[in-house]
């Protein structure tokens, strides 16, 4: 079988490809005979094939040219996938003990051959669906977000490097265009996309789409978000994009990648764990409240922030006298006028990711992509009760996000909401 144009594999035609390619034949040791090949693609856009024999493993992920789990109603550019593998790279070069090495990429087939994330690694959100806690959580998300967001920045970058990545992801605009429309946008106006617990959240949905101050907040946020190219982004951070187990924390998926703000990344992470503690009430059973758990949330919430902030502080301090151009040497040249710079510089950090956490937060709860964390709350007049919560909190947060001064208070906002 040729593969000099596009065309999807199915499990025949994967191996037939495997064989042709040697960068992933090898992995395999060369054998066939034995494979397992299961797939595994559970998300919005894309075939996930886990390939296993006898002498290795591999993961195949292949994008198709519409929205997998709408159909080809719905177009999407396939060219997606080189800007994932290229991230994948990028970010696998600055982190690599938190991204899955990249072994093949195929941009014809719009093809990623990367390593098999093996069990017992998880999906985060379905370990946070079951209770489970993750002693090495927060140090290693903070650490990615750290490196990934300084290193692809002006604070390392001079502008002239920064100007050329920043065209190249560029072409990523339809997976942008994707995101602007189903966070920045639809929640706020009737869509026959949106989706919500009805009759229960009818009214809810209503007050997001007549909120004009929520719609003021939500512009700001969607210029930043289509404006601000600060760093090379994940762009889909959330707990569905991360792999886990006791101690390790892999970064999955960002196929919606580009140069833009920060806060984005660290909001969309920080606002899942935020939508996962309000619907552990959703999970309570006789002699279990989850009280506990929540705790261990909030304490990840609040801890991911603190050593993200000290990190990424540390990776500024030890590289003030690079080439980043963003504050030159010569004019923040004594520690006063630097910790200034540095203080204002993560302040409206924090506010950018507790808006764009709450952003994503609402169009979770009434917009077109919901999450297993209230998914698998069957009863729904219960799964809306714990939606509301989270709803409310998010209306909250993006509308008087600027009034916080640290995350500690953030959390106690939580648990006044819950």
């Amino acid at each position: 079988m040729s593969f000099e144009e596009f065309k999807p594999l199915n499990e025949k035609s994967l191996v037939e490809y495997i064989e042709a390619t040697p960068s992933l034949s090898s992995r395999l040791g060369d054998k066939y005979d034995d494979l397992v090949i299961k797939e595994v693609g559970d998300g919005n856009l894309n075939f996930v094939f886990i390939v296993v024999g006898s002498t290795g493993s591999l993961v195949i992920k292949q994008a198709l040219p519409y929205i997998r789990c709408i159909g080809e109603s719905w177009p999407m550019t396939k060219e997606r996938a080189y800007f994932e593998a290229t991230t994948l790279r990028k970010h696998g070069g600055l982190s690599p003990d938190h991204v899955p090495e990249v072994y093949h990429f195929d941009r014809t087939m719009a093809l990623i051959g990367m390593r098999y994330l093996e069990p017992p690694h998880i999906i985060l959100r379905k370990g946070l669906v079951a209770g489970i806690e993750y002693p090495f959580l927060a140090e290693h998300m903070s650490d990615y977000m750290a490196k990934t967001l300084f290193f692809t920045s002006l604070l390392y970058h001079d502008t002239t490097e920064h100007r050329r990545a920043v065209t190249e992801f560029c072409g990523n605009v339809e997976l942008c265009r994707l995101t602007e429309q189903v966070v920045f946008s639809d929640p706020y106006r009737v869509s026959s996309f949106n989706r919500w617990t009805s009759p229960y959240l009818d009214d809810d949905a209503k007050a997001v789409r007549e909120d004009s101050a929520l719609k003021l907040e939500i512009a700001e946020l969607k210029s930043m978000f289509c404006e601000r190219a600060q760093a090379l982004i994940h762009g889909d951070l959330h707990t569905g994009s991360v792999m886990v187990t006791q101690d390790s924390t892999q970064v999955i998926d960002p196929e919606f990648s580009f140069y833009g703000p920060m806060g984005f990344d660290i909001g969309a992470y920080l606002g899942n764990l935020i939508l996962a503690f309000f619907a552990q009430d959703g999970y309570a059973a006789e002699g279990n409240d989850g009280r506990e758990y929540k705790q261990w949330i909030l304490r990840t919430i609040e801890q991911t922030w603190n050593m993200f902030n000290k990190r990424f502080i540390a990776l500024w301090d030890q590289n003030k006298d690079g080439h980043g151009e963003a504050y030159l040497a010569d004019i923040y040249n004594n520690t006063e006028v630097l910790q200034l710079v540095q203080e204002n510089y993560m302040k409206n950090l924090f506010h950018d990711s507790l808006g764009f956490g709450a952003a994503k937060m609402i169009r979770r709860i009434v917009g077109v992509a919901h999450v297993e964390d209230f998914e698998s709350i069957k009863e729904d007049e219960e799964r809306a009760v714990c939606e509301r919560k989270a709803l409310e909190f998010g209306k909250m947060l993006l509308k008087e996000r600027r009034k916080f001064k640290c995350i500690g208070e953030v959390v106690s906002a939580i648990q006044l909401q819950s």
